[in-house]
């Protein structure tokens, strides 16, 4: 017998050669129904994987985001193994899970279009259904590429000549399918359940644009039919609720074909983009913050001086002027290191919290475009706080604080990971590990849960990232707090310490939106479009029933006009039906009518977008009614 140890602590023993699905077998009928792999000791592996004494072992499901890569990875295999069936000359290149789903990259003769989906997805039910098991093996290299060109597969030659020289190449067959993988995999086939194919589109291998076009098919598994159908349900309602298209029939925004990335703000979206603003601006002098506003273009020797010159460079937008190079800036930390700079501190200043609404530019690739969500300018709602060494914990406390205020008024729910230092990081161990602790001890203090996301820090210090939760369960990174001692020591800031001595401060680098376009796409989809009445553009809609009423309901526009209500009025010859419902279309929370009756009383005939029509009320009664909902931001 052998013992290993579960992730819960608890210590299980089995007998000697037992593997994962052994382990599963023996805690639970249900576990081994719903193991997909495992982690061993910190490593995914497959479930036949042998278990030996002392392993740490934890098994995994679906619903554990490493099990759902695993079973999808074997989708994505299975979806090549029906394509090399049904296309002969296929050439396979890669094929690997993503979020929600897998993809594979084919090179074939025939023109792949969804019209194929059914009989690819029928052959891949028919793969699942024969039960193959699916069995790693390994090569040393020349063997491995030996059997890859007998294979004709040049993509994967190639994939193996980028490998290690020393490295031992692993395969994972199923049937007379080989292909080459790192994996893991499920043990056989017929663990997958339900299928789903869902696009195709072109992909340059290795992302080269100047190398071959391949057919990249998007799909998606999961382990039951109900599942695959509310992920389809899912997909419909997130459709519904794109911010591209809502954007266009809001008049929201528009992205001009002569500016790919570049979003144009249409008056509506302008509106919108302000009360954010209002909103940030109001709460940051309210939390000590002083604003500044820094330079779009600033030289090389800054860059270089930041280390975005070496780290970050292809994302940025070179030029130059008076034959010097300078940059476009693609974040504002640099130049907000030169306004400390401007000055002489004493410790007496600190903290100095030094909040900017920067216009950036970043370099993305034009495949990676998605109306307000990826772009190549936007505006970030930047802030920087320096300060003494001993005021890290409360700074960043303040910052978490001042965070949660700003996304409870949106009614937003957010996770919190703390990223650790990247592989490219500048600076010494100590520092980073300084500053890791810093972080920890200060969520930890809060009582803030929060997960360890290894690697991912920035690469002048580590990070705290907020995840927001819409209304459909989907997260978006959008605030961040990074801890930050490396750019004080290279742009050499300072201050007069209590001792008259020169010493070095602290800073902290921390954004809420994010980017203001892309926290606007955010709420678009979050809400439907349906904004709370304190940022919509358009609050009140006055609806006359016919001409003789004009008057009345321009009275009635100017007193909401006059309490800051932003309302429109549809003076339009248009039967008043047609009129309620496109201003239900254009989801006004307020819709006011008028006509005989109304203008003989002195009231109006409410209609609001959360309880439909709510009969007579006195226009005061109502301006007192909607200041409310405003300044409660409901």
């Amino acid at each position: 017998m052998i013992k290993v140890k579960l992730n819960n602590g608890a210590v299980k023993e089995i007998e000697r050669g037992g593997n994962l699905t052994t382990l599963a077998k023996s805690i639970s009928g249900r576990l081994y129904k719903e193991a997909v792999a495992g982690e061993v000791n910190g490593k995914v592996v497959g479930l036949t994987t042998e278990l030996h004494d002392n392993d740490e072992v934890n098994i995994l499901k679906f619903e554990d985001e490493k099990g759902a890569d695993v079973y999808r990875h074997t989708a994505a295999h299975i979806m090549a193994y029906a394509i090399k069936r049904l296309y002969k000359d296929v050439k396979l290149a890669i094929g690997p899970s993503i979020e929600n789903g897998f993809y594979y990259d084919f090179d074939l003769s025939h023109k792949l279009s969804e019209n194929d989906f059914n009989k690819i997805e029928e052959e891949m039910k028919k793969i699942i259904k024969e039960e193959h098991p699916i069995e790693k093996f390994e090569l040393e290299r020349g063997k491995a590429i030996k059997l890859m060109e007998e294979k004709g597969e040049k993509y994967k030659v190639e994939l193996i000549n980028d490998l290690p020289e020393e490295a031992i190449i692993s395969f994972y067959k199923m049937g007379d399918f080989v292909d080459l993988c790192a994996g893991p995999h499920l043990p056989n086939t017929k663990m997958v359940k339900s299928i789903k194919l869902m696009s195709i589109a072109g992909a340059y291998w290795k992302g080269d644009e100047k190398r071959e076009m391949l057919t990249r098919i998007y799909a998606t598994a999961f382990p039951k039919q109900s599942m695959l159908q509310d992920y389809l349900e899912f997909l419909e309602e997130a459709k519904r609720r794109d911010h591209r298209k809502l954007g266009k029939e809001l008049k929201l925004f528009a992205i001009m074909e002569e500016g790919p990335g570049f979003p144009f703000m249409l008056p509506m979206g302008m509106i919108l983009k302000n009360k954010i603003i209002d909103f940030w601006k109001d709460i940051h002098s309210k939390s000590g913050y002083v604003e500044v506003e820094t330079p779009i273009i600033l030289n090389r020797h800054l860059w270089e001086t930041s280390g975005h010159w070496d780290h970050y460079r292809e994302n940025m937008y070179a030029l130059k002027i008076d034959d010097e190079d300078y940059a476009i800036k693609p974040m504002s930390c640099p130049g907000g290191m030169l306004v400390y700079k401007s000055e002489v501190h004493s410790y007496r200043d600190f903290p100095i919290r030094m909040a900017e609404l920067g216009r950036v530019h970043r370099h993305e690739l034009s495949g990676a475009l998605h109306g307000l969500m990826r772009v190549r300018s936007f505006v970030q709602d930047d802030a920087h706080i320096f300060m003494l060494p001993e005021q890290i914990k409360d700074e960043i406390i303040g910052v978490i604080r001042l965070i949660e205020e700003i996304y409870s008024a949106f009614g937003f729910q957010y996770n919190i990971k703390l990223s650790t230092r990247p592989e490219d990081s500048i600076g010494s161990i100590e520092d980073w590990d300084m500053a890791e602790c810093a972080l920890k001890e200060a969520l930890d203090q809060i009582g803030k849960e929060y997960v360890i996301n290894e690697g991912d820090g920035a690469f002048y210090g580590p990070k705290i990232d907020f995840d927001l939760k819409d209304s459909l369960g989907r997260t978006w990174q959008c605030g961040t707090i990074q801890l930050d001692f490396q750019l004080p020591q290279r742009f050499d800031l300072n201050y007069i310490g209590k001792d008259g001595e020169k010493h070095r401060p602290i800073v902290i680098h921390r954004a809420i939106y994010g980017s203001i376009e892309r926290f606007m796409g955010i709420l678009i989809e979050h809400f439907e479009g349906k904004f709370p009445v304190w940022i919509s553009p358009v609050q009140v809609k006055v609806l006359p029933i016919s001409e003789k009423y004009k008057e009345y309901c321009d009275s009635v526009v100017s007193k909401l006009k006059e309490n800051g209500i932003r309302v429109e009025i549809d003076n339009r010859a248009e039967k008043i039906g047609y009129k309620i419902r496109e201003a239900r279309n254009e989801r006004v929370p307020y819709i006011i009518i008028a006509g005989e009756k109304e203008s003989e009383e002195g009231v109006v005939s409410l209609r609001s977008r959360e309880n439909g029509e709510e009969g007579s009320v006195s226009i005061n009664k109502f301006i007192d009614r909607i200041i409310q909902e405003i300044e409660e931001k409901k």
